[in-house]
């Protein structure tokens, strides 16, 4: 059953998807930017053979940045505006291995403070199980935003 997003919903993910042409390593990697909102964002990835490693299966470092980069846009959400985030750390478990499809990532801020921001992300394999799971903490400093 999917939720249909507010109009609130689709200004930010529309926001987000057009500050993400930016990045080079989102073009490179093949991240989609699903749905954003407050504290939360979802992204898709459609396995390419580029994603996998020798024994067929996504890379885990292509998991991990999935993750970041999933939890990061759920950071930038609960941040004031002019304020930069960088991940301090990233700790992720690999539960089941990806072997392709459309995968999706779905990461929620569980603290915000003046200083860090504290996330989870789990990543799904098409069928809907749990692959991997990852806490990350971003230290954030005024200075940038996701708007320009």
């Amino acid at each position: 059953m999917t939720k249909k997003m507010s109009k609130e919903e689709k200004r930010v993910t529309e926001l987000v998807r057009q500050r993400m042409k930016e990045s080079h390593s989102m073009e490179m990697l093949g991240f989609d930017v699903e749905s954003v909102r407050e504290g939360r964002a979802i992204f898709g990835l459609d396995v390419k053979p580029n994603h996998k490693q020798i024994h067929g299966v996504v890379h885990g470092g292509i998991l991990a940045a999935l993750a970041d980069t999933t939890a990061a846009i759920a950071a930038y959400t609960v941040v004031t505006k002019g304020t930069e985030i960088a991940t301090v750390e990233l700790s992720i478990n690999y539960l089941e291995p990806v072997p392709g499809g459309r995968i999706k990532a779905d990461a929620r801020v569980l603290r915000a403070g003046r200083n860090f921001v504290v996330t989870e992300c789990e990543i799904f394999n098409e069928n809907g199980s749990l692959a991997a799971k990852a806490l990350l903490t971003f230290g954030a400093k005024s200075g940038h935003s996701l708007h320009k």
